[in-house]
Formats: C-alpha cells, structure tokens, sequence
C-alpha cells in the first residue's frame, strides 16, 4: 500500500501546489477608490478645520457615530497626525483617552496637519488608493474558507462543515464543547459526522510572511494544536485537527519547514493542507480513523 506524502514531502515542487487569489490592477482601481473615500477625505478636512488641536481633532474622529465612518477617519488621521500609532488602538473608540495620553505627545502639531492637508487635493488619488487596500484586507483569507467549504460538501456528502464561510465570527470552541478548558479558543471550522467532531480546522491565506510573523504563525498554531489534542486525547475523541494554509507565503522563510514539522509532531492526528492538496490528502478515512494517543 502506498504511503500518504506529508505536507514536507511536497515542499520541492511546493510552487505547484499552491493557489495564488486574484488581485485588482493600479490604477484601475482608482476611480472606485476615490469615490468611496473622497467623502471621508473631506469630513475629515472639517473636522480639522474645527479643532484647535490634534487631541481635540482625535476625540471627534473617536465620537462619530457610524462606525465605518470612525475606521477611516482613523486611518486618515494616523496618516496625517500620528503614523506611529498602532492602527487597531485607533479602531477603539473607547480607549481614545488612553490612546491620548499614550501617544498624544508624538501628534504633529494641528497647524502643521492644516497646512499639509491644504496641499492636497480633496480627490487625492494616493490616500485612496492607501484606504482602498484595507478595504480588501482578509478578502482572499475569505476566498480561501468559502473554497474549501465548496470543496468539503462536494466530495463528502456524509459530513457537516459548520463555520463562517466568509466574513463573521470565528467558532467558539466552548460551543464545540461545553467543557473545553479554553472556552474562548477560536477556530475557523468543525467537521461533524453527526453529532461526533471529526476535525477542528484553522484557515489562513498567506500573501507574504516572514522573520517574527512566521514565528508568531507557528507558535500559535503549536500552542491551539496541543491545546486541542490535549482535550482529544482526555477524552478519547477521534477529533483531529486541520490547518488550512495557502499562498505565495509559504514559499518564503521557513514557513513550510515549520508546517511540516508541526504535522509530523503529530502523525495522523494534524493535517497541513493547500487547496490543491485536498483532493490527494483529505479524505474521508483519514477523517474517520480513531487514533488515540495512550
């Protein structure tokens, strides 16, 4: 009988098996871009208009009350006030007293941002197209789960794959199990035969990574992965575990030494899969095999 490869065993023509998501052309883009944020571009130029500092600029971007209005504002503010601060501090309207005080003093003088904002057409191109790539940010992570997803129902008609398929909240593992240790662990997918947990699965889409972002990937995927075949083993459930990665990403750094030798770590029990690898790799058997660890 044939020996199943491992996710290593694929890493010397690794550029084959990977999907690469489809973009959109600069400047194409630019039309659509402008017309979503020229709006934002110009309430915010009121807003600065009105503010006799950069604090006071800030608490208004923080008190508008739609909340994808607050998200760009934020972000233009960062680009014109305070490039240093973190952008998903900005995104919390309520700690923007903290946030004052934390980075406040690094603020560019309000003066300052009125005379470079004056400089600047209220249709500028370049922040739209700045604004317009957050916009698609986790759209190809997206892509990727709604794929697999399609993948899953369409060669096992047998079992249930439960999850959010694009945008929406990840699975609580407390709502996978009411006992689970770490309630509120977070995971892209369950796969059920019936009412038993087949696989718990991670989903991530990697257009680049590298140094401390590899390490912090692989570290937290060792940490989940243990965690969730920790429980397994306690419980002698079959559930497994699979972590779904795609992307020119893995072709850099030592990504795909990292994933392999997770998998391996854990024979049978952790599947790495790409898109292209699923019809050779994930099958219904490996699935269903109960291996418990003593």
């Amino acid at each position: 009988m044939k020996k199943q490869k491992s996710f290593g065993d694929y890493k010397v023509d690794g550029a084959n098996w990977i999907t690469l998501a489809t973009g959109e052309y600069y400047p194409d883009i630019l039309p659509q871009a402008c017309d979503l944020y020229e709006p934002i571009i110009v309430l915010f130029g009121e807003l600065l208009k009105t503010s006799e500092s950069s604090e006071r600029l800030f608490r208004q971007v923080m008190e508008q009350s739609d909340g994808w209005t607050r998200i760009q504002l934020a972000r233009v503010f960062r680009k014109y006030v305070s490039p240093s601060t973190p952008v998903e501090m900005l995104k919390r309207k309520s700690k923007s007293e903290e946030l004052i005080k934390e980075f406040g003093k690094g603020f560019r003088p309000i003066q300052e941002v009125q005379k470079a904002y004056n400089t600047r057409p209220k249709r500028d191109e370049a922040l739209c197209a700045l604004l317009w790539e957050y916009k698609d940010r986790g759209k190809k992570g997206y892509d990727l789960t709604e794929r697999f997803f399609d993948l899953i129902r369409t060669r096992f008609s047998g079992v249930k794959i439960t999850g959010p398929e694009r945008a929406g909240q990840d699975i609580l593992m407390k709502d996978v199990f009411s006992n689970y240790p770490n309630p509120n662990r977070p995971v892209d997918f369950v796969i059920q035969d019936g009412k038993e947990v087949l696989a718990i699965g991670l989903a991530r889409y990697d257009s680049d990574r590298g140094g401390s972002q590899e390490d912090d990937r692989t570290g937290q995927y060792h940490t989940a992965v243990n965690e969730i075949l920790g429980y397994a083993h306690k419980h002698h459930l079959k559930t497994k575990v699979i972590l779904l990665n795609d992307g020119p990403g893995l072709l850099l750094g030592s990504m795909w030494n990292d994933y392999s030798k997770l998998e391996n770590s854990h024979a049978g029990e952790v599947l790495v899969v790409t898109l292209r690898m699923i019809p050779e790799r994930l099958t219904l058997t490996w699935l269903k095999n109960k291996k418990v660890k003593k």
